[in-house]
């Protein structure tokens, strides 16, 4: 399958009852070749309006938090979520939710082959890295998964209500960008310096 099949067929999705509520499938944005691909658990109520993943209040903090490490959406990276409709009220996706929507981001992970993968909270890494997955005590660790490094931070969203928690997030930042360097070809000017 084509990326344009993909997004064209994840457009038209009526797998589950997000459908009926939608304004618009949020299908991800950014680099279709990236290293770097970032994962959150599904679309907010801005995000439903426009389409884009990461575009409130969090989008924002998300936006500077990888301008901090020299990513972008539009460069260097690609942005994604577990599911692409948004819940209504913006609750947690429910368990047959995220099955039915799965598919369509592992063939964009397919199609990205990235060579890493940062979850955006514990539903995504409880999704993508382990079901038992505890965001408070393993943020920032890694785990190597069929070849790929996959890590996870807090979600944005949850770091705009607790401001506590950024201080170890800059540090969970600070290694993703030494794990990039490490073993990323592309995602970096290696003129860039270090922090």
């Amino acid at each position: 399958m084509t990326w344009q099949q993909l997004e064209a067929e994840c457009k038209n999705c009526e797998k589950c009852a997000l459908s009926e509520t939608r304004t618009n499938v949020v299908f991800g944005v950014g680099i279709k070749d990236a290293e770097v691909l970032f994962v959150g658990e599904g679309p907010g109520e801005n995000e439903d309006l426009q389409g884009e993943p990461f575009v409130g209040r969090g989008g924002k903090l998300l936006d500077d938090m990888l301008k901090m490490i020299d990513l972008d959406r539009s460069k260097n990276i690609y942005i994604a979520n577990i599911v692409k409709c948004r819940p209504p009220k913006n609750r947690d996706p429910f368990g047959t939710e995220q099955e039915a929507c799965i598919g369509w981001l592992r063939e964009q992970i397919r199609l990205i082959n990235p060579k890493i993968v940062v979850c955006l909270g514990r539903i995504a890494a409880k999704i993508l890295i382990k079901e038992d997955f505890k965001i408070t005590q393993e943020h920032g660790q890694w785990f190597d998964i069929d070849g790929v490094k996959y890590t996870a931070l807090y979600h944005p969203a949850a770091l705009l209500r607790d401001v506590h928690r950024r201080p170890e997030t800059f540090e969970d930042l600070r290694e993703i960008r030494s794990m990039i360097r490490e073993i990323c070809e592309n995602t970096y000017n290696p003129q860039t310096p270090a922090f």
